[in-house]
């Protein structure tokens, strides 16, 4: 097959290629059973953005080696994106770590008596619970972030997805570090009275495993990273736009008369709503809502909420039902 693989080629045809590649159809939520189907078509009957599958399949199938990082994320989802990457972490942390445990189990001697078994337990318990911190650490604080820029939420600026991603990365670095040490104590100090041929499927696992961990992380590092650091372009180009007509609609109610935003304010003011919840609720910055109540102020001559209240009822800017007593 062609060294990328496209939307017109077949789902079977692309596993046979390149066997990884059933790795990401499941964390799609892709079940087998597609016949002679395209690409595109399974995508499309499963309702999976087809584009982001085969940025995800491309990379992989490359071992992210010579991959054009930009042009692949010009076609991503990042929220397909994201689903993919939660799948990945559930399928790690529910199957595949307690998978290998009941094998690692059943293959050596877990009796008191036998400590260096006892411990290689322990180890291996460690590691699966320090992969389950740094996958839950990535949903909790980076995808609620991502989330947070998708729905273009206020955030504070000192906190970017490099900042995030600085633990994030450190927790890649230490996971490849105990897996490492983990395989080398099995082939190295364990003694021969256990079941070898089971022993030696357990250190299989845990080579792919080790493999399948990388790529993930190597994506994360990546295509994810990248994907993230233009969506945060596009919304501080946002914000900057925002902030120009935020100071151009001031300027313009610097007269005597109320501005059709400024009504808006008092409004929000007389419903009880903070300033902070005023800027969320008319998509402007909380120094602006603040402007506002200044100008709003010094044209009423009003200085306090009660007053506001009775202007607004007055002048039919709001029902009494609707005011916060």
């Amino acid at each position: 097959m062609s060294e990328k693989y496209k939307d017109t080629d077949r789902m079977g045809d692309i596993i046979g290629d390149d066997y990884r590649v059933l790795q990401v159809i499941s964390r799609f939520g892709l079940t087998l059973g597609f016949g002679d189907q395209t690409v595109s078509a399974t995508c499309s009957a499963s309702g999976v953005d087809c584009a982001t599958f085969l940025a995800v399949v491309n990379f992989i199938h490359a071992s992210g080696r010579g991959v054009n990082i930009g042009e692949l994320v010009e076609h991503v989802s990042l929220s397909a994106l994201m689903d993919y990457l939660r799948r990945s972490h559930d399928y790690f942390v529910k199957f595949r770590l307690p998978s290998i445990r009941r094998k690692l189990i059943e293959s050596i001697d877990c009796s008191a008596r036998n400590q260096i078994a006892f411990l290689i337990l322990k180890f291996y318990d460690e590691f699966a619970a320090e992969v389950g911190r740094h996958m839950d650490y990535e949903d909790k604080h980076i995808h609620t972030y991502v989330h947070e820029l998708m729905t273009n939420k206020k955030i504070s600026p000192d906190v970017n997805i490099h900042t995030l991603s600085r633990q994030h990365h450190d927790n890649h670095m230490q996971i490849e570090k105990s897996l490492s040490e983990l395989k080398s104590i099995i082939i190295k100090y364990y003694p021969n009275d256990s079941n070898g041929q089971l022993l030696n499927e357990v250190l299989m696992d845990l080579f792919i495993t080790e493999e399948d961990l990388f790529s993930h992380c190597h994506l994360e590092d990546t295509l994810f990273l990248e994907a993230v650091v233009q969506l945060e372009e596009k919304c501080a180009l946002h914000e900057d736009v925002m902030t120009e007509t935020e100071t151009s609609e001031v300027e313009n109610s610097s007269g005597e008369t109320l501005s059709d935003r400024e009504k808006e304010v008092i409004i929000c003011v007389v419903k009880g709503l903070s300033n902070k919840e005023i800027a969320e609720q008319l998509f402007i910055s909380v120094n602006t809502v603040m402007t506002h109540r200044r100008n709003i102020s010094r044209k009423l001559q009003i200085h306090s909420p009660a007053g506001l209240t009775i202007y607004a009822i007055v002048n039919g800017l709001i029902n009494l039902e609707d005011v916060k007593l």
